[in-house]
């Protein structure tokens, strides 16, 4: 995103009530004035924690409320209490609007003092915080404040943050980013391996927020070494009013050079986020806390005084081990005290987590000496503190040990001067190696691609499985202490660490205000048909839960993903196999996931969904060249195969998360794709089977109906819902394609047209055609439809949908009498289910309802579930598989991802139509 489209961004929530309000006539080519709907104040919204605990050692939460069409107008203020009544402290701001400008989505933050029991949200005015978090741009750096600590925001160079006070007292300093960059890459045995490395250096920053309760800012930049800058940075620092602590969210996207065959390139080595921590206190007052298994502490001294020949006493024993201020030595046994000198100071600790399975930590005094084993174990926590009885400072990773490999070390904790470093990608791991997996094999030629396709389903080509543009976020937690805290606050810091609190508004409260098309019920097992469904529906996302631990589906690059296929053979999944591997966001497991999450408000499913949107947002969708704003389809990597494609880069995947949370991330990541129709004049997506000469003419594109204009029209309607810097064109983009989509001879089932970049409108075909693939519906149409259809009154538009709906599943013989021909062989009929459903309730009419039942059932289709399928797992050991656990070998994440869908949305729409 430019600069100025960040700054406009920014702004959008204070140009929000310059939308038109309007209807869309039928025929007509503007939008017309219409009044808006009465505004009505909505009932309180009860807000609840995801997890037990409520906000605990974390700084704040925000949180996505929606609201009825004409609820609240734009400059509705809210205020927000606890269960005693007690005035809460929380800034609001507007995230979404309906199209008659009411408001649709708000975000509220909650700081210190949120608790850990329910708050209710209604309209009035918000209680100010005690501590406010405050701004000041005035210097050489950008001051926020929480009212505890203060942390100065570097404005150019290489350190990020300068400095952490807490009160007065600086805790740490010189926080900057760090890379380590490999130039060659050994495929035998490890040689002599040179580094290089590089820092941050800031391009620019941005306050996006400024309190009175958050405050957000944005740093942008290049790591650099001499005179080459690489791998783009963006972090944004939040903080909390009230909080002694902050959260970084750190992206990097990757722009070297790995080429398949070859050794030397832009081979990662480390990626880190440093700091340094001033050492005031005695070695015998300076405390090491490094975080192992569950809320699990290595708490060790610089300096023991514990276990040795002679002791100290029981109350210094004591004290140092919890983290206290020893007694005078002079009050301790002389036989220890006049012997301190002889007590090594360990300055030096690592923890390293280079697999899913365990981790290890070792100690020395200082550089140029050996290391000495301190422990062990699986999954380490991602949590660290170096500090002393007068202040320290605590750092913490998210998915530490998921995002495997990462590492922990302290430096110089002897000295006056300690360094921590938090690697993202540990240096002690193999360094990070992008290059595609195979040679090609021979194929050179659409045709021999396609003859690869038929045999391992990947769509290969050369040159196409690159990295390059593909991204990562990773969330930190930074704690400034004024002395060591006690092992109960540091549990309670690890436990942020790993399961950041979020307040979450309840999922009837999603249900009332008709968000998302209307498509999802709460769980409901009022019949025994219908708690049959729920049950499998359950089994479903429990299997792969499940799954993604036995098969080990981690990584810094692959967490968050799932499988496509099962081999029953090797009981194992295809990991291996062509397009079989990873699914890519392969007929919406995306959307399966975050439905199941808003109708039963779960915070298992929450967080599940939440990996995978972090991960196919950014891992499986390119944000730097040509290819920006695609993304690639199913493969052994996320990158490899050659099918860039829109339907990937979808932003609905991406806007049930950030409604929800408010993301600022992923609100980048869903502006971004906002101009993301110019791709198709980089990519010709059928030019393997493309028989006519074609050169791309930016005034008639091909594109589907289908799978690009569903990723399309669901990044300009989440603009125009935002009301982003290109709101107005947006807005645009979803009336013209409508209305051009609703005048073609066949509407939908037309399949394609041929679209113009320069008006933002379809040509309307001459003729009738019939173009129906299975696939049009299945990567977030059935969603956008609906939800394009609830918001906008264009009758032509909701005729053509209805039809397709009515038709897909409809007999050849009726297919023909409508459109002249049958759509020939169909697939999917399961998923499509909830598009008779749709239609069943759009019309009225019974026999849809039926036969949406019928197609759900009893689909024709052999890989969709039935009711006859044996919904059990199957014990999986030795030698049979690598390590036990289970396996259900009639599972495939396409008919999973489809079935949950459909039987979500059925039951909501036509669950009391039942058989």
């Amino acid at each position: 995103m430019s600069p100025i489209d960040r700054r406009s961004l920014l702004k959008a929530a204070a140009v929000a009530g310059a939308a038109a309000q309007f209807s869309w006539a039928p025929g007509s080519t503007a939008a017309q004035a219409a009044p808006r709907a009465e505004a009505a104040e909505a009932d309180p919204v009860t807000l609840d924690w995801l997890e037990d605990g409520g906000l605990g050692a974390a700084p704040g939460s925000t949180v996505g409320v929606p609201w009825p069409k004409g609820a609240y107008e734009k400059e509705q203020s809210f205020s927000l209490k606890d269960e005693d009544g007690k005035e809460i402290p929380v800034q609001s701001w507007p995230i979404g609007y309906w199209p008659d400008g009411s408001l649709k989505w708000t975000a509220h933050a909650v700081g210190a003092g949120a608790g850990s029991g329910k708050l209710t949200l209604t309209a009035g005015t918000p209680a100010a915080p005690a501590k406010k978090v405050t701004v000041d741009r005035r210097g050489g750096t950008i001051d926020v404040s929480t009212g505890v600590i203060t942390a100065k925001i570097g404005k150019s160079g290489s350190t990020l943050v300068k400095s952490v006070l807490r009160g007065s007292t600086e805790v740490a300093r010189t926080g900057r980013l760090v890379l380590l960059r490999q130039p060659e890459i050994e495929d035998g045995d490890q040689g002599t391996v040179r580094y290089e490395r590089f820092e941050s250096v800031i391009d620019e920053v941005e306050v996006e927020q400024e309190g009175p309760v958050r405050a957000v800012v944005r740093i942008d930049g290049k790591h650099r070494k001499g005179g080459r800058s690489w791998l783009p940075f963006s972090i944004r620092l939040y903080f909390y009013a009230g909080a002694e602590s902050f959260r970084m969210i750190h992206t990097i996207t990757f722009d070297g050079t790995q080429e398949p065959g070859k050794a030397s390139g832009d081979f990662i080595r480390g990626i880190g986020v440093r700091f340094k921590v001033p050492m005031r206190d005695a070695a015998y007052d300076r405390h090491i806390r490094i975080g192992g298994e569950g809320t699990g502490l290595l708490r060790e001294a610089v300096k023991g005084v514990t276990g040795l020949r002679r002791d100290p006493g029981s109350a210094v024993r004591t004290a140092q081990f919890e983290g206290k201020k020893l007694p005078d030595p002079s009050t301790w046994d002389q036989r220890v005290t006049t012997r301190l000198q002889y007590i090594p100071e360990w300055g030096d600790y690592t923890l390293s987590q280079l697999s899913a399975d365990g981790f290890s930590v070792r100690k020395r005094t200082k550089k140029g000496h050996g290391w000495i084993p301190a422990g062990g174990g699986r999954r380490a926590s991602g949590f660290g503190y170096v500090g002393g009885a007068s202040g320290g400072f605590a750092v913490g990773l998210r998915d530490f040990w998921e995002k495997f490999p990462a590492q922990l070390d302290i430096r110089d904790a002897h000295t006056d001067e300690a360094e921590v470093t938090m690697w993202l990608w540990s240096p002690e791991a193999q360094p990070m190696d992008l290059r595609f997996y195979h040679d090609g094999m021979g194929q050179d030629t659409y045709p021999e691609q396609l003859e690869g396709l038929n045999i391992t389903y990947e769509d290969y080509e050369p040159g196409f499985g690159t990295p390059y543009g593909i991204a990562r976020t990773s969330e930190l937690l930074f704690w400034a202490h004024e002395s060591t805290p006690a092992a109960d606050d540091m549990a309670r810091q690890v436990e942020a660490v790993r399961t950041p609190p979020q307040l979450a508004a309840p999922p009837q409260q999603l249900v009332k205000a008709g968000v998302f098309g209307k498509l999802f019920s709460r769980p409901d097992r009022s019949t025994a048909a219908k708690a049959k469904i729920e049950d499998h529906l359950d089994f479903l996302f429990t299997y792969y839960k499940d799954q993604v631990e036995m098969r080990r589906w981690y990584g810094f690059w692959d967490y968050g993903d799932i499988m496509h296929s099962y081999d029953p053979s090797r009981h194992q999944w295809c990991y291996d196999v062509g397009g079989y591997a990873w699914d890519n966001s392969e007929l919406s497991p995306d959307l399966w996931l975050w439905f199941a999450y808003m109708r039963s408000g779960r915070a298992d499913i929450f967080r599940f969904a939440e990996a995978m949107t972090r991960h196919t947002g950014e891992v499986d969708v390119y944000h730097l060249g040509k290819w920006a704003g695609l993304g690639t389809r199913h493969g052994v990597q996320h990158y490899a195969d050659s099918a860039k494609q829109q339907r990937i880069a979808n932003t609905t995947y991406r806007r049930y998360y950030y409604f929800l949370t408010a993301d600022e991330r992923v609100g980048d990541l869903m502006h971004a794709n906002v101009d993301s129709d110019e791709t198709f004049l980089v990519l010709d997506p059928i030019r393997k089977i493309r028989t006519e000469p074609y050169t791309p003419d930016r005034n008639a594109l091909s594109i589907g109906f289908g799978t690009d204009w569903s990723g399309l029209v669901s990044a300009w309607l989440t603009e125009w819902e935002r009301r982003g810097p290109k709101w107005e064109k947006a807005k645009a983009r979803v009336l013209s394609t409508m209305e051009t989509i609703a005048a073609q001879p066949n509407g939908f089932v037309q399949g394609t047209g041929l679209y113009d970049l320069d008006t933002g409108k379809f040509a309307v075909a001459e003729k009738p055609v019939v173009g129906v693939s299975h696939l049009s519906a299945m990567f977030g149409l059935v969603e956008m439809c609906a939800e394009l259809i609830d918001q906008i009154d264009m009758p032509k538009f909701k005729e053509a949908w209805l039809d397709y709906c009515r038709y897909f599943n409809a007999t050849k013989a009726e297919q023909a009498a409508r459109y002249g021909s049958n759509f020939g062989t169909l697939l999917l009929f399961q998923g499509h289910s909830r598009q008779d459903a749709y239609a069943a309730v759009q019309l009225g009419d019974d026999k849809l309802a039926a036969r949406a039942w019928r197609q759900f059932y009893n689909s024709a289709d052999t890989w969709d579930y039935k009711e006859s399928t044996d919904w059990s797992t199957k014990k999986v050991e030795g030698p049979t598989g690598l390590v036990p656990g289970s396996e259900a070998t009639w599972v495939s994440t396409n008919a999973t991802a489809l079935y949950g869908l459909a039987a979500i949305q059925n039951l909501a729409l036509v669950g009391d139509k039942m058989p």
